[in-house]
Parts: C-alpha cells; sequence; structure tokens
C-alpha cells in the first residue's frame, strides 16, 4: 500500500520524511490552510511523487506552481467540476497524476462520483469538516463498504499512528485502496511532522 505525507511546510522536515521514501509528499497552496506552502522545495527523490493540493484555484495557477515546483501529482480538494477537471487535463501531460478529493458524511452518495470516474486517476476520501483537510478527525469508514467503483482511491481524514490494523482490515476487504494520506495527527505542529511517528506508522503499514 502506498503511502502519502501530505502538509509539509519546512525544509529541514520535508528533507528528513523524503529521507524515509514515503510514496507521495503534499505541498498545500492555499492561503486559508495553516500548512500554505510558500517556500523551496528542497532536491528529494524522484521516486516520491510531490503533490500540490489545490482548492477551486485557477487552472492557470495551477499549471503555474506544477511548472515551478516540477510536481508530479495534483489534489483537487474543492469543488472543480468535471468540465474543471477536463480543462486541467488539456494543459497537462499524461504523467500527472489527478487525485479528486471528496469530503464524506452519514449521507454521502457514491453515485456523484461516476462523472469523474474516467477523468482523474484517483479518488481521495476525507472527512467532510470545517477545514479543507487537516481536521484530524475520522469518518466513519463502514461507509467505504457501499463504494461501487474500480478506480482506486487513498484514504484520508483523522489518519492516526495507532490505525494501522484498521487500515489492514479495509484492505482485506477487496476495497481498492490504493494508499493512506497522513497529515495533522503526526505533527507536533501545522506543517511539522514527528518522524519517528511517520517512521514506526509506515513500518507497519
Amino acid at each position: 500500500m502506498k503511502l502519502k505525507v501530505c502538509g509539509m511546510k519546512y525544509i529541514e522536515n520535508i528533507k528528513s520524511i523524503a529521507g524515509l521514501n514515503p510514496d507521495y509528499m503534499g505541498f498545500i497552496f492555499y492561503n486559508e490552510s495553516k500548512r500554505n506552502f510558500e517556500g523551496v522545495i528542497p532536491e528529494i527523490s524522484k521516486n516520491i511523487k510531490k503533490t500540490g493540493v489545490f482548492v477551486n484555484e485557477q487552472i492557470e495557477v495551477v499549471v503555474l506552481l506544477l511548472q515551478k515546483y516540477k510536481l508530479q501529482a495534483i489534489q483537487l480538494h474543492g469543488d472543480e467540476s468535471v468540465a474543471y477537471v477536463k480543462e486541467l487535463k488539456s494543459h497537462l501531460s499524461d504523467k500527472i497524476d489527478i487525485i479528486k478529493v471528496f469530503g464524506l458524511k452519514d449521507d454521502f452518495h457514491f453515485k456523484q462520483l461516476k462523472p469523474y470516474e474516467k477523468e482523474v486517476d484517483y479518488f481521495l476520501f476525507d472527512t467532510k469538516g470545517k477545514y479543507r483537510g487537516g481536521n484530524g478527525v475520522k469518518f466513519d469508514w463502514s461507509l467505504l463498504k457501499e463504494y461501487p467503483y474500480s478506480k482506486p482511491f487513498f484514504l484520508s481524514g483523522g489518519i492516526g499512528p495507532n490505525d494501522t490494523q484498521l487500515i489492514k482490515e479495509i484492505k482485506k476487504s477487496g476495497l481498492p485502496i490504493y494508499a493512506v494520506d497522513i497529515n495533522s495527527n503526526f505533527e507536533d505542529k501545522p506543517g511539522l511532522k514527528n518522524i519517528k511517528e511517520v517512521i514506526n506508522f509506515k513500518n507497519y503499514l
């Protein structure tokens, strides 16, 4: 199973996390986020996909930042329409992963994902909360039993250091979980990841 560490912000911390070789590292380009990234991304392994996280951003800005930071994946964390995704894809190479986020609550209906299925590489399921990510709270993972598609997805939303066994059980159920996305519950402060906790989690995943 793949691992994404999101909400990176500080250069030395980025280097330390990159040394653990996660599959994806997320950089949030959203001014309202406590983890908004404005710095310089140090040189990291090309095997780690640098992922830009955007919320209802203008396509021109997304493309500009993709080129500036040499991003290999784009995570759409807002209310982006299918038309938006199609337009964005027309500016990208096929090598760029597109991840579309959906916030889940009890009244969520997976059928709304259907129009996106052919346009994105992965879905990401997060907790629908006060903030656009980084809420530190899980949604009811039993909702995933209703997931009707084969499109692989990232699991996010309040994942903590002690959740490896629960995640393995989801994987055993046959659901196409592709990766887990960790963030706020592995931090000493917003954007600063606790290296030991990430190491332990990665080792048991």
